[in-house]
């Protein structure tokens, strides 16, 4: 390769080449502009990659021989000589004045994105050399979280889509659960994922904790310190009576032993007919008529969401019971997955005072999942508009959702359990959640505010390769390695037209309709996936204990029928 440019200074990551004005090479085929690659030969053994970040013709040395100057980031080394080339991040040799500069060929530029081991994915090309396969290592992009960064429009929902396809064909075994805000994805993953909406979603109301009862029922509005008091004490009440009559049946005697402990959050059933019943035998024991204002307001706000059709999800076992946790998260997270290892959760259909509860309980049931079962089934869960639920002003949003996803993201490793962040606001993203992902898929962000949080995420040394993102194509993104600040600048492959995200309504079979409404052919999908788990909170029952309290020690015997 002919020589096009010399080394005129070097600070530190960054140099300064002098382009020279005569050479063999034509100014149009050497096109020494912003972003493209070059290499800096030093000695024998090795040759310095840099990127072009800036070109001037403005402040020339006082030699003609020049006719620019270009300021470059040095990224890394090829090390080993044309026989066993590889290539390394960082410098160890750093260029001298007067070192040649020329154009990086395309076997560099191989050597420089060689895959590392098997278990990687093609999610495109590099945008400056289409012959060259931008790859991923699935692995570390999975075990230490990731984000896509973007603004509307630039493609990132074909970006979601072409990752998790490729994740789903290099991990078959791996469950994926994915937020669709906006009812987008469901078609993109064809068979391999079950989709869930208000229609046929089962998730009972005492699978929600104490602070999401509450935002359920008063709507996302603040309650009086006199009702929260009265919820408190009898929905541990009403638990115990559900389960000493479970027990009174299962042993056959009038009444089991009362001796049971359960606080406002123990994930064990209940039914409403008793927490009404337990209020108004409070309500009848005051003298006061004006005291009884308060439980019966609390009554009828019950009495109201319950028998709301929107709320049907929720409530509509409510008065009878029998739902068993293994069969929720079964269903949830598909165990076993029968050839559907996804869930898509379309939330556009939802009451709009709910959804922050939803996704609050659905984020926790998936980590203390992963943490009751030691990460014997992994993860991801992938959070569409991530900015919504973990805002970066704690005033902002449903705290017990915000805690729900920070435990992911700072534990979730530990027990399987994934993180996929999406959003095109980051900068109103929480800056502790979003420091959790190693890798940043960043594509155009034309918000001054967002590209100042990016820069903050990475090295001062590759901070001047950000300034791409706010002219990126449509389908092009950086990604960003953390913490070695690896970037590449890729686009994305182009899919089949079912691979892409729409936000037209979804049409089903009535066959899968009638499967999904919870009737009989519902078991016939999901096969028997609960029996394991149902056989133990028998046992639990009998004990008088509550699931969570076993759930470690039964979760491994469980999955090894369940899977």
């Amino acid at each position: 390769m002919t020589s096009f440019g010399r080394v005129i200074s070097v600070r530190g990551s960054i140099a300064r080449l002098g382009l020279l004005a005569t050479g063999q090479m034509a100014l149009s085929d050497v096109r020494a502009t912003v972003g493209r690659f070059v290499s800096i030969r030093c000695g024998a053994t090795s040759t310095i990659i840099a990127m072009i970040t800036e070109v001037s013709c403005e402040n020339l040395p006082t030699s003609d021989i020049y006719i620019a100057t270009a300021a470059v980031d040095l990224l890394g080394e090829i090390l080993g000589g044309p026989e066993r080339p590889k290539f390394q991040r960082g410098v160890t040799n750093y260029p001298t004045i007067g070192d040649s500069v020329e154009l990086v060929t395309n076997q560099d530029l191989r050597t420089v994105y060689a895959p590392v081991g098997s278990d990687q994915i093609d999610v495109g090309t590099l945008q400056q050399d289409p012959s060259v396969v931008a790859y991923v290592d699935v692995e570390e992009l999975l075990s230490k979280h990731f984000a896509i960064l973007g603004s509307t429009g630039v493609g990132k929902s074909t970006g979601v889509s072409l990752l998790l396809n490729e994740i789903l064909r290099s991990r078959p075994n791996l469950r994926i659960f994915l937020l669709d805000v906006h009812n987008e994805y469901g078609r993109c993953f064809g068979e391999r994922a079950l989709v869930l909406n208000p229609r046929n979603l089962k998730l009972p109301f005492w699978l929600f904790n104490f602070e999401e009862v509450v935002d359920v029922l008063f709507g996302g509005r603040s309650a009086g310190p006199e009702e929260l008091e009265i919820l408190a004490e009898v929905i541990p009440l009403a638990k115990g009576i559900y389960t000493q009559q479970m027990n009174a049946d299962k042993v056959g005697s009038k009444r089991a032993s009362a001796r049971i402990g359960y606080t406002v959050d123990t994930p064990v059933p209940y039914r409403l007919v008793d927490v009404v019943a337990l209020i108004d035998e409070r309500m009848g024991k005051l003298e006061n008529r004006s005291s009884r204002i308060i439980y019966h307001k609390l009554i009828s706000r019950i009495d109201t969401v319950r028998n709301d059709p929107r709320y049907t999800f929720m409530f509509d076992n409510a008065n009878v019971g029998g739902d068993t946790m293994a069969e929720v998260i079964g269903h949830l997270f598909r165990l076993p997955a029968n050839g559907r290892p996804m869930t898509i959760m379309q939330l556009a259909g939802f009451p709009a005072e709910v959804v922050d509860s939803v996704v609050s309980v659905l984020c926790r049931m998936a980590f203390d999942f992963g943490l009751w079962s030691d990460g014997v089934s992994p993860l991801l869960f992938v959070c569409e508009e991530a900015h919504r639920y973990v805002s970066a002003d704690s005033k902002i949003g449903f705290g017990p959702t915000r805690r729900a996803v920070s435990r992911i993201a700072k534990e979730g490793r530990k027990y399987g359990v994934y993180l996929g962040l999406v959003t095109q606001r980051p900068a109103e993203l929480d800056a502790t959640i979003i420091s959790q992902c190693n890798t940043l898929f960043a594509m155009r962000l034309a918000n001054e505010r967002d590209q100042t949080l990016l820069r903050s995420a990475v090295s001062d040394a590759a901070a001047n390769l950000l300034s791409f993102v706010p002219s990126l194509g449509t389908r092009e993104a950086l990604r960003c390695r953390r913490p070695r600040y690896a970037f590449r600048q890729l686009r994305a492959r182009a899919l089949a037209r079912g691979h892409l995200a729409s936000r037209r309504p979804q049409r089903f079979c009535r066959s899968r309709r009638r499967a999904f409404d919870g009737s009989a052919d519902a078991a016939a999908v999901d096969g028997p996936r609960s029996r394991s788990f149902f056989v133990a909170e028998e046992a639990v029952a009998l004990m008088g204990l509550a699931p969570s309290f076993c759930a470690a020690r039964l979760a491994r015997a469980c999955l090894a029928q369940m899977l």
